[in-house]
């Protein structure tokens, strides 16, 4: 539990806000009071993401999904807005840490406390089950070990037990290391994948280990689809047990009902001696307003309005500046004075992260080459939908201009109990769909095994099952934009001293046709910096190195239309710098 920030509302519907309980990828987490003194947990969608259309329907699913689905071992919904944002929903407050929190603080569960844990959340999927629903994204943080035993939470991707095929851009759903192989490889998502799930998170208590070992996200998946689960030190039967759960046949794993049976047990969870005073470990919340403040939860004279320290002075037509060398798309202006190239920091520090897409033939296409006999190349006239749906002749531009505002953000956590755990996530403002579903991935250019920091990212995207089509389609041209955390100093390629949050579209590569390997089912493969530019008023700078700006880098997809300023977001992924 931590206290509310100087952004933070006070109130979210008839709730006052009273501490934060947590961050997931897609929102807040607030504790809050209503007016009658019930304490509820509300979760907050993000201003930024509230147009996104993917988002907003994964959110009014989770809604659906709570207000479904009674059952004593999930939190109950009380309340939710769905019809302006701020979009929330409202469900009971439980009191008590997550799993993953508790082994964390105190260890390992005992092969018969495990045992325990076993059945009881073999009972709670079987009762969720038992509403239609498969949950889809069981691991340790999203179990809450709750006084009268095990609750299941955050049921953002959950979906219908008959809706097993789950088509989502740019990765498969759940979490690495908690995933199922038919999930990872053909996003096919059934109960049985659950168990998959309930295996390894049982695999976690009774270990305190990640149950297909650490790394970046890629390796971990890796593991989970082609090597054996991490069972060492537990005792043989459960170990057993805990093996068929996650055979890598969905068809060979164990129903829930088996599950139960297998682990034999003759007392309940909450009765436990070693789950018992895990129940009682949570944060001790606030019974109402004085008390948060009292408590430091609340900042004194949170929530009441000040005046602005100073009167605006720009009306409401003014655009801001982005980054160096931006030009308002609205507003005309002489071209920026030049810049000399940034020089190359030597000396790298990076570890790229993968998000968690199943791309597996790399190809490169550089500039052109690789073209099959007969292919037009990028700048040829050609025929293509256009951003309002119309195909039109035009004229591929060779660079698109730097010259947006770019609320496109990647973001990766190393808290377990962050939904963006292991694999990172990414919020994207105005996306438009593309007309298939794109993958792509962001790694290490030079071990892709994630084991190592390295200089350069290796960015790959395709049109899945391209290779499908009975001829060659229409080209769709993409340019990839990678931007760095912050605003860059143009002089030096550092950060600005005064750390800003970059808005521009960084630096982008040529757009180029996405079905150059179509025949083949291969990937266009694009190398950062090496690959990449940025170009703003007719002017050309190159990258700067990944380690001059150590944190989250923001990798976007934009579609291509008839000019340098004629391109639209369609697909968001990133990677991780490091500082050491």
């Amino acid at each position: 539990m931590e206290a509310l920030r100087e952004r933070d509302p006070a109130h979210i519907g008839a709730y006052t806000l009273l501490a934060r309980l947590g961050a997931g990828g897609m929102g807040q987490v607030y504790l809050g009071r209503s007016p009658g003194g019930r304490l509820v947990a509300i979760k907050v969608i993000r201003d930024e993401i509230t147009d996104h259309p993917e988002a907003l329907a994964r959110f009014r699913r989770e809604v659906e999904t709570a207000r479904a689905v009674r059952s004593a071992y999930t939190a109950n919904l009380i309340d939710s807005s769905l019809d302006a944002a701020p979009y929330w929903l409202a469900t009971e407050y439980v009191s008590g840490p997550t799993l993953g929190g508790a082994v964390a603080e105190r260890g390992p569960f005992p092969a018969d406390s495990a045992r325990r844990l076993f059945a009881a959340l073999a009972e709670a999927l079987a009762s969720v089950h038992g509403y239609g629903v498969t949950h889809r994204d069981l691991k340790p943080q999203n179990v809450i070990l709750s006084p009268q035993g095990p609750l299941l939470i955050d049921f953002g991707i959950a979906r219908g037990t008959a809706d097993t095929a789950l088509t989502q851009t740019g990765f498969a759903p759940g979490t690495p290391g908690f995933t199922a192989p038919e999930v990872l490889k053909d996003n096919q998502v059934g109960s049985a994948a659950d168990v998959f799930a309930l295996g390894a998170t049982i695999a976690y208590a009774a270990t305190g280990r990640a149950p297909f070992g650490a790394g970046h996200a890629h390796a971990v998946s890796y593991r989970a689809v082609h090597e054996d689960i991490d069972v060492t030190g537990i005792e043989p039967e459960l170990a057993a047990l805990i093996r068929e759960c996650v055979a890598k046949e969905p068809a060979e794993r164990p129903g829930l009902d088996t599950v139960i049976a297998r682990c034999s047990v003759s007392a309940a969870l909450a009765d436990d001696p070693f789950y018992r005073p895990l129940a009682g470990t949570g944060d001790t919340a606030p019974p109402d307003l004085p008390a948060a403040v009292a408590a430091g939860l609340v900042p004194a004279g949170h929530g009441v309005a000040t005046p602005p320290a100073y009167r605006p002075t720009v009306g409401p037509g003014y655009v801001p500046t982005v980054g160096p060398g931006y030009v308002p798309t609205a507003v005309p202006s002489t071209a920026p004075a030049r810049r000399r190239r940034v020089p190359v920091v030597a000396g790298i520090a990076g570890a790229v992260v993968l998000v968690a897409a199943s791309v597996v033939a790399w190809q490169m296409l550089p500039g052109g080459e690789g073209k099959e006999s007969g292919e037009r190349d990028s700048g040829e006239s050609s025929s293509s939908p256009s951003a309002s749906g119309t195909a039109a002749a035009r004229k591929v531009p060779a660079y698109i201009e730097n010259n947006k505002v770019s609320r496109d953000h990647w973001q990766s956590s190393d808290d377990p109990n962050d939904a963006t755990y292991g694999r990172g996530e990414c919020v994207q403002v105005g996306q438009v769909s593309a007309p298939k579903e794109l993958q792509y991935s962001a790694v290490d250019a030079d071990r892709p095994d994630g084991a190592e920091v390295g200089e350069r990212a290796k960015i790959s995207f395709r049109f899945k099952y391209a290779e499908l089509e009975k001829k060659r389609p229409e080209p769709y041209y993409v340019s990839v934009g990678v931007k760095s955390p912050h605003d860059i100093d143009a002089d030096t390629g550092l950060p600005n001293e005064v750390l800003t949050e970059n808005k521009s579209i960084g630096y982008t590569s040529k757009p180029v046709d996405i079905y150059t390997h179509w025949k083949d089912g291969g990937d266009i493969e694009l190398t950062y910096p090496d690959d990449f530019q940025e170009h703003v008023a007719g002017e050309t700078w190159e990258a700067i190195p990944v380690a001059n700006d150590p944190g989250d880098w923001t990798v976007v997809f934009y579609h291509v239309n008839g000019s340098p300023t004629d391109y639209e977001s369609v697909g968001c992924t990133g990677f991780r710098v490091g500082s050491s």
